[in-house]
Formats: C-alpha cells, sequence, structure tokens
C-alpha cells in the first residue's frame, strides 16, 4: 500500500508518495521466457557486444566493421562544446523494410496475418505478410515514379489506415526519409512540418472517420502544401469518398499510382546511419524538434526491445492502441513487432465510437494477447466503468499487458491489472521518449518483479540514472535528473538541420560527465527507491515548489487518483504571494460518488505529507490532452491565471499552443467551470 517516505537527504525533506505492493512475475511466465535474468549482468560486462548480439537478429546485407564509434561533447579552449555524435554498426547495411516483411516470405510465413485492420465505421481488412509484401513493393514502384529517391524527405498526414503502414515500409525500402504527422493536426502544424524537411511528397487521404463523422481532410493539406516549390505530388488515399479540391499535376490518387503498379520491387540495402525517419516533438513547449533516427542503431532497439520486454511469440497477436504518427506506434506498432514477425491489430477510430466497449471488442474479436496503451485510457476506463468492466466480453486472450505515455498512477496500474488482466497478467510499464527509439526503463516480464506506478529498472543495455546538479547519483527516495550516461543503438542521431540544439537540449547540461564523456538529458524529474526501482515524477518544469518543498505533479495526481470518487487528476502550481507556488489539483469524477474537496486534501495529506494538500481544487469534465495522451499540465496552469487576470479587471494573457490538443473543447469547459467558481 501506499505509505510516505520523507526522503531526508542534504538538501532538506521531500515528501515521497512510496509503494509497498509488489507482483513477482508468474512461475510459468519465467520458464519460457524469451530473456532470463542474467541478461543485466552479460549486457553490464559488455554493453557494446550485447548491442551487436541484439542486431545479429537482423538481416543484414554486409556486416558491420565497428560496432560503435562516439564523438562526445567536448569544450574547446574558447568553452565552446562540440556537437556529440554516435554511429552503430559503421560499415554494415541493411534494409529496415525488408527485415520487417520479406525475410519472413522468404522463411515461408507469407501466408501468416501481418496486420488485422478495423475501421471506425466497421470495415476489416486482413492483410498476410505476403500481401503486405507485395503491398509495399507496389508503393515502392509508385515512390520512385513519382521522383522519390533515397535520402528525399516524404510526410505522411494520414490517420490509421493499412495505407499508412503500406507507405511508411515502402519510404523504408526505397531508403526515402518518412516524417509521419498525425491526421488531426491542423494545417499550420502540417505546413511547418513539410517546410522544415523540404518534402518532395506529401501523402494524405480525402477524409477520415473519427468520433462517427466522415471528416474532410483534403483541404488542410492543400491549405498546408499551398506554394511550396520543393513540394512535388500530394498522394491521395480514397478513404470516406468526398468530394475535394484538386490540383492537376500535381495531386494523385493512391488507386491510380500504387494499385497499378508492379509487385516486383528488389530491395537495396543501406548504411546503417542511413536516416530512416524524422519524427517531431509535440510543439508544446515550442518550436517542434525534429529528431532524426537511423536504421541499423533504431531498428535493432526497436526489434530487441519488442522481443524482450513484451517477452513476443510466434503466435501473439499484438496491439499497440497509439496513432501512427507518435513515435510508440512507429517502434510497438511498424518496425518492432513486423520485425519479429508478429500478428497486430489496427485500429482507425476512437474507443468510444459507437459504444465505449469497442476496445473489449477488438480484443475479444482478434483474439488479442498483448494490449498496449496509455495511462490516460486507462484513467478514462476507470471513469466509464468503475470497478469492473462491463459483462459480456471474453478477454482471456490476454497474456500480457504495457502502458506508455507518461508514468501511471499505482491505483490506474492496479485496477488495469484487475479488470483487464484477470487479477494475474503482468503490466509492463515502460518509460522511453521520441528521443530515444525504443524503451529504455522496462521490466522484463519473466524477470523482473513488478511495482505499480514505477517503470521498474533501465532495460539491458541502457545505463540509465538519477543524479543531482553536480551529475552524482541521489540517494534512495531524493529526486533528481533523469539521464542515460552512454550512448545506445536507438538515440535519435541530431534535429533535423539544428545541431547545435541537439547538443544544447539533451547534451550540454551534464557534457564532460562520467567516462563516456556526457550524459544525456531526458528532461524529466525522478527519484529511486531502495530497491533501485526508478520512479518517474514528471517533466522537470513540472516540479512544484511549496514554502521550498519540491514536489511532483505525479505524486499529488495518484495520490488523488486513489480515491474512489477520482477517475482522472491534472497537477499544476499557480502563483502565491506567501507560498511562491500553490498546488492547484484538476479532477474529473469517477462516476461512483461526486469528489468533496476536503475529503480530497485529506488523502493527499495522508498518502505524502500535509505540504502537499492542494490550495485550489476544481472539479472538470474533462483535463486537456495531447493528441499522444499527456495531460497538458501547463495549460492548466494558464487557464487558472487567466481567470485571475480577468477578476482582476487584467487582459489575460494569451495561452499556449493548443494545436496538439486530441479534445480542445475541454479548454472552454474548464474556462467556464472557473468562471462559475
Amino acid at each position: 500500500m501506499s505509505g510516505i517516505n520523507d526522503g531526508s537527504g542534504a538538501s532538506g525533506s521531500e515528501g515521497r508518495l512510496v509503494e509497498t505492493r509488489v507482483f513477482p512475475p508468474p512461475a510459468e511466465l519465467t520458464a519460457r521466457a524469451n530473456v532470463a535474468g542474467d541478461v543485466y549482468a552479460t549486457a553490464a560486462t559488455d554493453p557494446v557486444a550485447f548491442w551487436e548480439r541484439a542486431a545479429e537478429r537482423l538481416t543484414w546485407a554486409r556486416p558491420w566493421d565497428t560496432a560503435h564509434e562516439w564523438d562526445p561533447p567536448v569544450r574547446d579552449a574558447e568553452g565552446a562544446l562540440s556537437v556529440p555524435a554516435a554511429r552503430w554498426f559503421v560499415g554494415g547495411r541493411l534494409n529496415v523494410a525488408e527485415n520487417c516483411v520479406d525475410r519472413h516470405v522468404a522463411a515461408g510465413r507469407g501466408e501468416k496475418v501481418a496486420l488485422h485492420f478495423e475501421g471506425e465505421p466497421g470495415d476489416r481488412v486482413t492483410v498476410t505478410y505476403a500481401d503486405l509484401q507485395r503491398r509495399v513493393a507496389q508503393a515502392a514502384n509508385a515512390l520512385l515514379a513519382l521522383g522519390i529517391g533515397p535520402g528525399d524527405r516524404v510526410v505522411i498526414y494520414l490517420p490509421v489506415l493499412v495505407e499508412t503502414v503500406v507507405i511508411t515500409l515502402a519510404c523504408a525500402r526505397i531508403g526515402a526519409v518518412h516524417s509521419l504527422v498525425f491526421g488531426g493536426f491542423s494545417a499550420e502544424a502540417l505546413r511547418f512540418r513539410l517546410e522544415d524537411t523540404e518534402a518532395k511528397l506529401l501523402v494524405t487521404t480525402d477524409g477520415q472517420h473519427r468520433r462517427a463523422a466522415a471528416v474532410e481532410v483534403k483541404s488542410a493539406a492543400d491549405e498546408a502544401a499551398d506554394g511550396l516549390a520543393h513540394l512535388e505530388h500530394v498522394l491521395v488515399v480514397r478513404r470516406t469518398g468526398q468530394d475535394v479540391p484538386w490540383t492537376p499535376g500535381r495531386d494523385v490518387w493512391w488507386h491510380d499510382v500504387v494499385d497499378a503498379a508492379s509487385s516486383e520491387h528488389r530491395p537495396d540495402a543501406f548504411d546503417a546511419e542511413h536516416p530512416l525517419f524524422i519524427i517531431y516533438t509535440s510543439g508544446t513547449t515550442g518550436r517542434p524538434k525534429g529528431l532524426v533516427h537511423t536504421s541499423g542503431g533504431y531498428l535493432t532497439h526497436a526489434s530487441f526491445a519488442h522481443w524482450a520486454h513484451f517477452d513476443a511469440r510466434e503466435d501473439d497477436v499484438h496491439w499497440c492502441t497509439a496513432d501512427l504518427a507518435w513515435v510508440t506506434a512507429h517502434t510497438y506498432e511498424i518496425y518492432g513487432p513486423l520485425s519479429n514477425g508478429l500478428t497486430q491489430v489496427i485500429y482507425e477510430g476512437t474507443p468510444d465510437t459507437p459504444v465505449r466497449t469497442r476496445h473489449l471488442e477488438i480484443i475479444e474479436r482478434y483474439g488479442v494477447t498483448v494490449y498496449y496503451t496509455a495511462p490516460t485510457l486507462i484513467r478514462t476506463f476507470m471513469t466509464w466503468f468503475g470497478d469492473e468492466l462491463p459483462p459480456g466480453h471474453d478477454l482471456s486472450s490476454l497474456r500480457l499487458l504495457g502502458t506508455v505515455g507518461e508514468a501511471i498512477n499505482p491505483a490506474a496500474w492496479v485496477w488495469f491489472r484487475r479488470t483487464f488482466g484477470r487479477d494475474a497478467l503482468p503490466v509492463v510499464d515502460t518509460w522511453w521518449q521520441s528521443e530515444t527509439g525504443a524503451a529504455m526503463i522496462a521490466p522484463l516480464p519473466g524477470v523482473t518483479t513488478l511495482k505499480p506506478g514505477s517503470a521498474s529498472v533501465p532495460f539491458p543495455g541502457i545505463d540509465a540514472a538519477v543524479v543531482d546538479e553536480d551529475g552524482r547519483e541521489v540517494a534512495p527516495g531524493r529526486s533528481g535528473t533523469l539521464v542515460v550516461r552512454r550512448p545506445w543503438p536507438g538515440m535519435a542521431r541530431t534535429v533535423w538541420k539544428d545541431a547545435a540544439r541537439y547538443r544544447d537540449s539533451y547534451w550540454a547540461q551534464y557534457a564532460g560527465h562520467g567516462p563516456h564523456g556526457g550524459y544525456y538529458v531526458a528532461g524529466d524529474s525522478a527519484t529511486v527507491d531502495a530497491d533501485g526501482y526508478i520512479w518517474i515524477l514528471g517533466r522537470l518544469d513540472d516540479v512544484l515548489n511549496v514554502s521550498g518543498h519540491r514536489m511532483s505533479t505525479i505524486e499529488i495526481e495518484s495520490a488523488l487518483v486513489a480515491h474512489e470518487s477520482v477517475g482522472e487528476a491534472g497537477v499544476t502550481a499557480v502563483a502565491d504571494p506567501v507560498t511562491g507556488h500553490a498546488v492547484a489539483a484538476f479532477v474529473v469524477a469517477s462516476g461512483t460518488a461526486a469528489p468533496q474537496p476536503t475529503e480530497l486534501r485529506s488523502q493527499v495529506a495522508r498518502e505524502i505529507g500535509p505540504i502537499a494538500k492542494p490550495r485550489h481544487l476544481v472539479v472538470v469534465p474533462e483535463l486537456p490532452k495531447t493528441r499522444s495522451g499527456k495531460i497538458l499540465r501547463r495549460l492548466l496552469g494558464q487557464l487558472w491565471e487567466a481567470e485571475q487576470d480577468r477578476r482582476a479587471g487584467r487582459v489575460p494573457s494569451p495561452l499556449g499552443d493548443t494545436t496538439s490538443l486530441q479534445n480542445p473543447w475541454a479548454v472552454t469547459q474548464i474556462a467556464d467551470v472557473l468562471a462559475d467558481a
């Protein structure tokens, strides 16, 4: 159960929400797991050799000459800091798409199902590996016919469709660099990505199905593409059948150029450091960064991590619920599962369309065995379903659960295990980022004893730690900065067209530290318990300072969600003339009872300490979230301050960027609640 650890240390006391419930791995899973416990010692003894063995799981056209080269950030005599550079599997050549498709067909598994697609309206398509190979070859030939070659950038602005997977793999097959953009992003957000990549091709659709409506998309694509001289073609998938504007000579239909193309295509091999994709950070904290991932190192990390921490099996039906534009889906919905030859489910729509049990229906229909989703959705399910899932849905096919996106509250973790997991299945909570490529902190389900709310320990071959301002590891219970102290294969190599920003954002703070010459800064605050388990506390700028006490938003949110009346909580700091920061908590009712501010403040005091009690507590219909499911805590603070400005007769400051919101109406709802308070 939860309790209090005062975390006493040199910098003063800090309240800490601690978790004493533990869940050892099931014996039957341990007996047949892909990875045994000795992997940690093996990887630590020689990390480079460990990653070489992981790379050998792939098919290489030419083996590498040197496994790893690293140029750390170094200051010259004038104090200028060099740009760090990592290279993995130098001299090696491979084709990423061949590793995800062709080699499985060549091994006689062409009739195995690669994708079960389900559209929001209920349409369904099953794609075997042989069929996927044919489709990817056709798309590759179509790209070549449109003048796309190795190194050219292709921006993909599509919903979750079979075509999205196909065109992504086709880019990899011919060495083009893809950049996927969420289909709900604004024309402005899309245009920035088109301009920044100098894309030659935009792939989009006439429309998409979302929340039971056919939403026209092509007009937004046209607005984004207007006047871009470097953009030569717009390739359009017919999804909804709507009449859309058309630019002759530039726009082409998918069914005219892809479906009509030859299905014969021989893939070429590319250098291990050849760029595979550019993925952009969300842009909620400034100009989005285009992170560049390369072929050999990324695929090695993605494939091995998926195989190890999901204990991937040949008969798995894997469902990662992320939109294909997010890095979660790049790694655990495209490259990881397909490189391991698994069957997957991909779903176009929202989880409550047409009914809130849609995900339960999909799990039952396809016999999903591994279900990987976001804490945000789990907490939403808690508010929808209460203590038990609705009857009438057989989830017995599930053997493993996973979470990703942000730290999961212990109460939500336990609920997920009890309801979806029959109070028996492991919950693989993973911490990683767009920058890292694949999981960095995650349990091995046949090895790791699980603690609700912790992603556990660093993945084998990853040297992650929590350090203080001087780069020293913090004592158990103390908060610090989460860093990675050694390069790894899946790491982003640079920021597109801005190497200095890559250096300054991720490496400058701890340049020169450690035996490898520098630490990667994740941007997250964390703590470590006495067993070495890492607990993510949120973004470094989400840490609150109340009367000199540093507390994380995640801790307070977890204490609130542990109360039966709260389904979700978002905590932020607001200005206070006496204490510096005051805690403002925005909560969504679970539906079991109306949240009572006095009870909730007492709950937080019991779980963490009196200093953490929210000064302000607001019940709201929804919390604003990014398209990848993260709560926009800074926006909550801005809404609070805007209301205080209005009441004081001041002109409120404009809100921050809200283009990445999945529920923009939540902003108006919260503003109305605050105005009526």
